[in-house]
This record gives C-alpha cells, structure tokens and sequence, in this order.
C-alpha cells in the first residue's frame, strides 16, 4: 500500500499497544459498587429482576461517570439514564414489531450519532441510548412491563450518579484542586526539562481541562473558586515565564538550572497540598529554598534578560503558595479576587445552531449520524431476518465499533472481536472453577468489572474480555447458560464489527481530507495569538486567545494522529502535515516569549514600534494559513527580514539593552518560524487535498 502502510504492522500494533489507565481505581470501585450491590440486594430479597434492571442501568451509564466539577458529573449522568431509560422503554414496546424498530433504530442511530459535535461525554450519552434500544428489544414486554423496566434502568443510572456525587457535601472543590494539581505537575516538569517544541507533555490538555472545570457552564461558585481561579491566572503567567527563560538559557547549558529545579519542588509541593487539601507548609519551604537561589542568581550578574524574569516567576511561585493555603473550604472565608469572566472560547453555544452547522454531507459528524443510522437499523433487520441467536449482540457490537474516524473504528472492532473472545473463554474457564454460588458468581462479576471500568482507557481489548464477561456473569442470574452460545456471541461480534468498518470504507471520512483545514485554523490561531501581542495593555484578549490557541494546536495533533493511522495516506501529505505541526509549535513557543516582555517596565515605550512588526508577521502567517487551503503558494513578505533588522537597529538607540537585546532576538526567531512555515506550504503545495 501507498507510504509504506502495513496492515500486519497496524494489527500487531492495536494488539499490543497500551496506555496507563486513566481512570482512579476509587471511581472503578464505586462504579462497580453502583453495579454490583443493587443486584446483590435483589437477589437475596428475591426480586432478582429488579436487580438486574438496576444493574444493567448502571454498567451501561458506567462511561458517563468522567472527572468534572460535581454539578456537570450529576448534569451528565442525569442525561446518560434519562437516555438509557427512554431507549429502554422504546425498545421493550416495540421490539416484537420489526419495521417500527428499525424506524426507532435509524432515528436513534442519527440522533446518537449526531451527539459527537458536544464532544466524548455527550456522545457517550448517543452510545448508551443505541446500546439499550436493541438490547431491550430482544425482550419485548406489555406496556406496564416497559415501564418498569425502563424505570429500573434510569434507576440504575441515577444510582451510579449518587455514588459519583456522594463526597460533594464533604469535599465540595476536589474535582478542581485536582484539576489545579495535574496542571501544577505539568508545569514542575516544565521546569525541570524545558521542552524545546512545545510545553510539557500533557500541559496543554491540562490546561484546557482546567479551564473547563473552573470557568465552564458548569463550575462551582462560592469564595472559595476566587482562589482557584488566581491560582488558574498564576498558572498561565508561569507557563510563559518558564518558557522566557528556557529561550534565554538557550545555548548558555546549566544557566538558571538550580533556580528551575526549585521552581518544580515548589509546584509539585503546590499540587501535593491541593491533592491533600493540605496547608502548602512543604510549598513554603521549597519556596524559600527557591528565594534563596534567586538571590544568589541574581547577584552574580546573570544573562542579560533573565533577570526579571527569575524576579517575576519568584514572585508568581510566592503568590502560588499564598493562594494554595486559601485554596478550597477555607477559601470560604476569604475572598482575593473578582470573579473572573467567562472566555468566549468556553462560551456555550446554542445547541440548536451546532446541530444545524452540522447537518451537512461535508460535516464529519453528519456522515458519521448516517453510518450509525444506516448501520444499527441494517444490523438489527439483519439479526431479525435471520433469527440469530443472541442477535442482539450483532447491533449492539456495531454500535459500540463504529466511531467517527477510520482508525478508531478499526481498532475497536478489532479489539471488541479479540476481547470477546478471550472474555467468553475466560468466564467459561472461571466460572467452571468457581463454586456454584450466588456469592462466588457475584464475586468474579465484581472482579471482571472493576477490571473492565479501570482498563478500558488502558487496553480496550482486556477491557472488552472483562466486559463480556461481566455481562455473561449478569445474564447468568437471569437464567441464561453462561457456558451456552459462545460461538453465536462471538459471530455477531464479528459481524457487527465487519459491518461498521465497512460502512466506514463506502461511505469514508478519512482525515486525508480535512486534516489541512486542522493545520490552517491553527496557524490562523497563531495569527490571532500574535495580532493580541499587538496590543500590550487587552490582558483579557490575550487570555483568551491563548485558550482558543491551545484548542486549536490539539485539534491539529488528533488530526494528525488520526491521518497517521489510515491507510493509503500519501506520504508527502503526511509530511505536510508533520513539518507543519512541528514548526507550529516553534511559533508558538516564540509567540509566548515574546508575551512574556510585554510586562517588562521598559516595553512601554518600545512596544509601538514592536507591535507594527509582529502585526507584519503576523499578516504574513495568515496568508500561508490561507494558502494551506487553497494548495497554492503565496512567498512572504520579502521586507520582513529587512524590518525585523531596522527594528533591532532602532531598539539599541532607544530603549534599555536588556529589552533590546531580548526583542532582537526573539523577532529574529520570529522571522524565520513564519519563513520556514511558508517555504513548507510552498514546497508541499502539491500535496493531495
């Protein structure tokens, strides 16, 4: 296949790659619990029924129970069982009676399908409801049935959400000193290893997930959030200082290096205190310790530059620590600061106007809606017409593999076939060994469960044996053999996959075809964060487009890991795309320097002159950006190097030579980011679309 591709390497590839789990194993075990107690209780009060309703109502919201503020987890799960509960209905009402089904199928697929624009967690609302619809309708009851069991399965969904919610009164701000600690983490290894492409690994997800936490539709309100958010401003101003002085000890090796190693002791003592909703007394110490080495540094005439830079990220560590002592409960007390506005980038938008910018055959949320659509309703006439046995699994697996990317998509059906498998063998060895008590059954199934909910960001492969287990272990107590059938579950799995993947390969959304748009909406984002430099005194523009950067440079990441993964991507696209994304993050390291001299007490006077020439570049950026899309080259400005020299030139007779030198330098990487950009867009401007 074309650039090398290898279908036997890609195999081997989803087999045996793993990521570390991440889920806590507290919110596998109170998953777990969700599941298993309910069913527990049923049984030995000989209602099994009931259980098992509550049970499967639990394990099917499972996936919705995501981090967040305690407010968006119980918003969330509410959607995901009222979801679970009205499909359920529909599905035991109407599942004797084929073509009203496969109505219900292609609304429902559409209608889950289309849920993908609201991002992962409301899609996983979409998922459950298309499960549950196929599910119940292989057990069709009367009206008052329907109800029942349809209530029992909300039921079991609202209890997950209670186990999800029950430390809200007793730690009210965890879900944000977490978040808070992650980013404090990320910035200590920022610290520790300055990165020469981009922040630390992880920092910038972080950072947006933290926004989201503290400033979403859905965060917390009360004085204590005061905190949270300084501590969330102090966290963006720390990120450009480190990244100041890594380009400042650039070529001067060791230079600072003890003053950064401090620097990360006091933020991992920050986000251990906020972990612990501890005083920050270890901050405190490691702040002194870091004081010290300030002092030291800068009274043995450090690199020109650096200096207010170490005095500023000192004095920002200090506020860090302050902040982290008011941080949570006690932050009741004491309100530091005014509530911080809303980005526009957190902004919800209406949902109504999402949907319809998205009901488009261009759209790749659109395509995919009509692939779940198609898909469920053809699976389920399928298990019908023919009578499978266990037929349900063919719709439910379909619904479960398809994704709305080809590479996802594949390795779910892959690994859903492979975990079926191994999960059918494994409860069959398990259970053969186990004593035949309701006891010991319960048991495995809470083992296998907890398994499933901790490794499925792991492995999905071991997390779908343990699923498929669970759900046998759970069909045992409502009389099903769990030693029959295997062959027939492990037949429509296959089936199901085969048959998402390929709908997916006549119908495709292969990212080969919007992974430039990806690349352009971030260098346009790199514009804007630039053109926001212009103007040193909108503290609040910069803030915001910063956000709306950091989104656009993960977007063109997913875009390009996703490419990657697909068959038949030319290379020399894939090589666009790469060399783009990389020199991207160049700029924007530049970018954020180049930011941190806005505060600098000689800019004043000097940032007119400054601002001119970055707004020419970044003029010249946005036209590459615009060139990305149209595949045709457009040169930069040839003037550009010449003004960045003038300027230069003009700096050293007028302002201070430390600010001098910095902008010097830095314009001058300023420069060469965006001609290198263009000579890449110019070079590979024959790239496939």
């Amino acid at each position: 296949m074309s650039n090398g591709y290898s279908l036997r390497a890609s195999v081997i590839e989803t087999l045996i790659r793993t990521k570390r789990p991440d889920v806590p194993m507290r919110v596998a075990l109170r998953n777990t619990a969700a599941v298993i107690l309910p069913l527990a209780l049923g049984i030995w009060s000989g209602h099994p029924q009931v259980g098992i309703g509550i049970a499967a109502g639990a394990l099917d919201t499972m996936f919705s129970d995501q981090p967040g503020p305690y407010q968006q987890r119980l918003s969330r799960l509410f959607l995901a069982a009222l979801a679970a509960g009205v499909a359920s209905l529909v599905g035991f009402l109407i599942g004797n009676y084929v073509a009203p089904m496969a109505l219900a199928c292609a609304v429902c697929g559409f209608a889950g399908g289309m849920l993908v624009v609201f991002g992962p967690d409301i899609a996983r609302v979409g998922m459950t409801s298309m499960l549950l619809l196929v599910i119940t309708a292989a057990t069709p009851t009367d009206l008052r049935g329907a109800f029942a069991g349809g209530g029992l399965i909300f039921a079991g969904g609202m209890l997950l959400a209670v186990f999800s919610i029950a430390a809200w009164p007793l730690q009210r701000y965890r879900p944000e000193r977490a978040a808070l600690a992650v980013v404090f983490r990320g910035l200590a290894e920022l610290a520790r290893k300055p990165q020469k492409d981009g922040e630390a690994p992880g920092l910038t997800d972080a950072m947006n997930t933290l926004q989201v936490t503290l400033l979403g539709r859905h965060h917390a309100h009360g004085r204590a959030m005061e905190a949270f958010r300084v501590l969330l401003e102090l966290a963006e101003r720390i990120r450009l200082e480190l990244v100041a002085i890594a380009e400042l000890e650039s070529g001067r090796h060791g230079v600072g290096e003890m003053f950064r190693n401090d620097a990360s002791r006091v933020l991992i003592a920050a986000a251990d205190a906020l972990d612990a909703a501890e005083p920050p007394q270890r901050a405190e110490r490691a702040l002194a310790t870091l004081q010290a080495s300030e002092r030291a540094l800068l009274s043995g005439a450090p690199p020109i530059g650096i200096g207010a830079h170490i005095q500023a990220l000192s004095g920002q560590l200090a506020a860090v620590v302050r902040n982290t002592n008011w941080a949570g409960s006690r932050g009741e007390e004491r309100a530091q600061r005014a509530e911080t506005a809303l980005p526009k980038t957190l902004r919800s938008a209406s949902a109504l106007s999402i949907l319809r910018a998205n009901v488009t055959p261009g759209s790749v949320a659109f395509r995919h809606a009509v692939r779940c659509a198609v898909v469920l309703t053809v699976a389920f006439v399928v298990s019908r017409h023919f009578a499978l046995p266990h037929g349900y699994w063919l719709p439910m697996t379909a619904a479960i593999v398809l994704r709305p990317d080809f590479a996802a998509t594949f390795n779910f059906g892959l690994l859903r076939v492979v975990g079926t498998v191994l999960g059918l063998l494994l409860t069959t060895f398990v259970l053969r060994i186990t004593p035949d008590a309701v006891v010991a059954h319960l048991a495995v199934m809470a083992l296998l469960c907890v398994i499933f909910r901790y490794l499925a960001g792991a492995h999905y492969g071991i997390a779908v044996a343990a699923l498929t287990g669970t759900v046998v272990v759970l069909l045992s107590f409502e009389g099903v053999d769990p030693f029959s059938a295997m062959s027939d579950r492990v037949l429509n799995t296959a089936l199901g996959s085969a048959l998402a993947l390929l709908a997916y390969l006549l119908w495709p959304s292969w990212e080969r075809h919007q992974a430039r748009s990806a690349l352009s909406e971030m260098l346009c984002a790199y514009a804007d964060y630039l053109d926001a430099l212009v103007a040193p005194a909108d503290v609040a523009t910069r803030y915001e487009v910063r956000t709306r950067t950091r989104t656009a440079r993960t977007n063109a990441q997913a875009s390009v890991d996703r490419m990657r993964a697909e068959p038949g991507t030319p290379a020399v696209l894939l090589e666009l795309a790469e060399t783009l994304y990389a020199n991207g993050n160049r700029l924007a390291r530049t970018s954020m320097a180049l930011e941190s001299l806005i505060d600098n007490a000689s800019a004043a006077q000097a940032w007119p002159h400054v601002g001119a020439f970055i707004r020419e570049a970044s003029a010249a950026l946005r036209a590459q950006s615009g060139a990305l899309t149209r595949t045709e080259a457009v040169a930069p400005p040839p003037a550009l190097r010449e003004h960045q020299r003038a300027l230069a030139e003009a700096l050293a007779r007028g302002v201070d030579r430390e600010l001098a030198d910095a902008v010097e330098r830095l314009t001058d990487r300023l420069t060469d980011n965006v001609d290198t950009i263009a000579h890449v867009v110019a070079r590979r401007s024959t790239a496939p679309a």
